[in-house]
């Protein structure tokens, strides 16, 4: 199996693409990822973790030609419409509009971290039919009071601005809302759903080799993060912890901190590395139970499940130190 242009994978229905816990050196990483053959790099929206989308953005498309940019996820109470649209247009007019997507959703980490439950579905339709109709060059009404993009020549792309919008959905209501509002769905840990044209299936962890050391350090540290979300999703959902491994007992670990203090301690370095309260819990059977290590031959048989599942597009997340190194391993992995 081998990547086609622009990341299409021959063999399998789906395009490889990347994401990353944006960090100073994603530009860098995301050169990298176009050298490789992925077709789209998202990058998060966790203003509390990481730095902004935005300026990352721009920094991308100025080192890159080809590779398809785009925030996975916009949240729609972190900036006011008008700025996302102004950002979508500058990233357009840098990039080229036809390399630009746009994901948004109600808010996992970009809200969690603020101490903050996800938004309401509905109103996040409410923000993404404003946001593209301020695109399209359209006199938008919100918060009682009609507002226009007005931006002259060189101020920013003309209107219209025609991009593609996926929401970050996986239960019921996200799911409809998307149906509703989007071009495709931007899913994590979601067997798949039927009707979209796009579906983007975030996946973390890290490529292996067969009898591999799991607990040596790099693969502690390249997939380390890619356990502890399954641990910050069932937590912060209320799920029951004793059903994921060590779930309880990682759990426990946070317990003395002050209920409206926790998830400053929880998030703490949420898909960028393993906390110190989360290392004693990241262990090879972790590692093993909850798929954030693989071999080549385990990926394709994974992603082909995926791809019969709806994926149209992988977007792997690499973690640790050494991300050109795991963007490389998973980019070989795919080939086969």
């Amino acid at each position: 199996m081998s990547l086609g242009h622009h990341g299409y994978c021959h063999g399998m229905d789906f395009d490889l693409s990347c994401a990353f816990a944006t960090s100073l050196q994603t530009p860098d990483h995301v050169a990298i990822a176009e050298s490789l053959g992925y077709r789209r790099a998202w990058l998060y929206d966790s203003p509390a973790l990481y730095p902004d989308v935005w300026a990352t953005l721009v920094r991308c498309a100025e080192r890159t030609s080809t590779i398809g940019l785009g925030p996975g996820v916009l949240i729609p109470s972190l900036r006011h419409p008008m700025v996302n649209a102004a950002a979508i247009a500058m990233l357009a007019e840098i990039a080229g509009v036809e390399r630009v997507a746009v994901a948004v959703g109600s808010g996992f980490t970009g809200r969690y971290t603020l101490g903050q439950k996800p938004l309401k579905w509905a109103d996040v339709v409410v923000y993404v039919r404003a946001l593209k109709a301020l695109l399209r060059g359209e006199i938008v009404e919100w918060e009682g009071a009609k507002m226009q993009m007005m931006h002259p020549d060189g101020y920013g792309a003309p209107r219209p601005i025609t991009v593609p919008f996926l929401l970050g959905a996986g239960g019921p209501k996200g799911i409809a809302a998307a149906r509703a509002e989007a071009d495709g769905v931007f899913m994590a840990g979601s067997l798949g759903v039927e009707g979209f044209a796009w579906q983007s299936q975030l996946l973390f962890g890290s490529v292996i080799d067969e009898g591999v050391d799991l607990a040596d350090e790099r693969i502690i540290a390249a997939a380390g993060a890619g356990v502890v979300v399954a641990w910050h999703a069932w937590y912060e959902r209320g799920l029951p912890m004793a059903k994921l491994p060590s779930g309880a007992e990682w759990e426990a670990a946070y317990a003395d901190l002050p209920s409206d203090e926790r998830h400053l301690a929880v998030h703490d370095r949420h898909l960028i590395a393993v906390n110190d309260r989360d290392r004693a819990f990241v262990t090879p059977a972790v590692l093993k139970g909850l798929g954030a290590v693989y071999t080549p031959a385990e990926l394709r048989g994974r992603l082909a499940g995926m791809a019969a599942n709806g994926m149209t597009e992988v977007a792997y997340q690499p973690a640790g130190p050494d991300i050109p190194g795991e963007l490389e391993r998973f980019a070989a992995a795919v080939r086969g």
